[in-house]
């Protein structure tokens, strides 16, 4: 795929000197879905809004559709639809005219089929003459990406496009998605919800103090850095672990009733057989066998740890990209 959006060494420090973004550098591919996760002031909406030229960047350089945001401005937000995370609209303006003006502002004639299509794919058509301070939160949400959308952006920003949605809606929102990559637009979140980017997302990138720890494509990620879990339910629960199993990444659970083994499945070897032979020899009755893969957010939690423990020196870049 082609690259729509070029971040080059991207920093911005404030005038109170805090560095919101200290040298991000990535490549987002034409028509895929990219999660940015991170803690509160990771720098994740600093990010989008300098690439939207909401924030002046203090050095670095941005290309989207290989238009500089800077020197060619005009041509670069053209391209590009936000989604910002607080709810601000007009509150007695109906939905049909909110989405219009938002077309006019980009310089587009009138065009009532585009607002409708708009409309009718975020379900929003049979509210277009109500009063936006009518619409309940989540449809308030839905008019910011009817805004967004209107005058066919290539690449859509979504910051924290499910806060304050109750679940039914959220998982309306990530079917309008898929929807909107189906039909070739490029697609950058970022959320606090972890299960979207798990759900949604080609690739993941976690930020933390301005810095871009990781990125890679989800499913290499968790195959490279998760981890199985074995559980062994017993017959008969267990006082604690037995001493021949000391030197494994072995503990017990639920009362002593469940025996858990992490291991890697990276290895040359997983270790099971020999625990499990180890378990007969110590007499000790199987009831039954699971296995569970590490979450996405066990990741993000262990990745954000090891950015603490080199005390904030987190890798940039294009790493694993």
């Amino acid at each position: 795929m082609a690259t729509i959006v070029e971040i080059d060494d991207l920093r911005k420090t404030y005038g109170s000197g805090h560095a919101a973004l200290q040298g991000v550098s990535l490549a987002i591919e034409e028509g895929e879905i990219l999660a940015l996760l991170g803690p509160n002031g990771a720098g994740k909406t600093t990010l989008i809004s300098t690439v939207c030229g909401l924030v002046t960047p203090s050095a670095g350089r941005i290309r989207v559709g290989g238009f500089d945001t800077v020197t060619q401005w005009r041509q670069a937000r053209g391209l590009i639809g936000l989604v910002p995370q607080e709810i601000s609209l007009e509150p007695f303006e109906t939905v049909a005219n909110t989405v219009r003006l938002s077309r006019g502002l980009f310089g587009l004639k009138r065009d009532e089929a585009a607002v409708e299509r708009v409309l009718t794919a975020l379900s929003l058509w049979d509210k277009r003459d109500a009063q936006i301070k009518t619409l309940s939160g989540g449809m308030k949400r839905r008019v910011l990406i009817a805004k967004a959308l209107v005058h066919a952006p290539r690449v859509l920003f979504l910051d924290e496009p499910t806060a304050g949605v109750d679940v039914e809606l959220r998982r309306g929102m990530w079917d309008v998605v898929a929807e909107l990559k189906a039909k070739g637009t490029t697609i950058i979140l970022t959320t606090h919800y972890i299960e979207e980017a798990e759900a949604i997302a080609d690739r993941v990138g976690v930020i933390d103090k301005g810095r871009l720890l990781l990125l890679e494509e989800k499913a290499a990620l968790m195959a490279r850095m998760g981890r199985k879990e074995l559980r062994i339910f017993l017959r008969a629960p267990l006082a604690g672990v037995p001493a021949r199993f000391a030197a494994r990444d072995v503990h017990l659970e639920d009362g002593g009733e469940t025996l858990v083994y992490g291991y890697d499945t990276k290895g040359e070897r997983t270790g099971i057989t020999a625990l499990l032979a180890d378990l007969a020899a110590e007499g000790i009755a199987l009831k039954d066998i699971a296995t569970r893969q590490s979450s996405l957010e066990e990741i993000f939690i262990g990745l954000l740890e090891q950015g603490q423990s080199r005390d904030g020196s987190g890798a940039s870049g294009r790493a694993a990209s």
